[in-house]
């Protein structure tokens, strides 16, 4: 099954983020494709290189680049939203990138499953 998963929430507003986490993470053990993750509205704080959560906290941000370089998963943040909230193309985290719309909309005519976290 292939699964397009959409990421509304900031890091740390909800359980939102992680628990889209370790249900890509479920889904990738199970052989199911993730074809893409989409990080829209406040969602987009996910890929901020400059982030650096405390010690003691969980680090999200690099959850999401170490199983997108693991699964060569495609992280595509909103453009757009991204823009909004000052995330400039030379401060997105590795294994993120920018795009539009069009790659959400491509992706979930592509998908068997479109899921919405936050």
């Amino acid at each position: 099954m292939k699964f397009v998963l959409q990421i509304n929430s900031s890091p740390y507003h909800s359980s939102a983020s992680l628990t889209a986490y370790r249900f890509a993470v479920d889904v990738l053990v199970q052989n199911h494709e993730i074809y893409r993750i989409f990080f829209y509205h406040d969602g987009i704080y996910h890929a901020f290189k400059s982030a650096n959560p405390p010690e003691d906290e969980i680090s999200i941000f690099n959850y999401w680049t170490e199983l997108s370089l693991k699964h060569n998963l495609d992280l595509v943040v909103c453009i757009s939203a991204a823009q909004r909230r000052g995330l400039l193309p030379d401060n997105v985290a590795a294994g993120f990138r920018l795009g539009g719309l069009g790659q959400l909309i491509d992706a979930t005519i592509l998908a068997d499953r479109f899921l919405v976290f936050g």
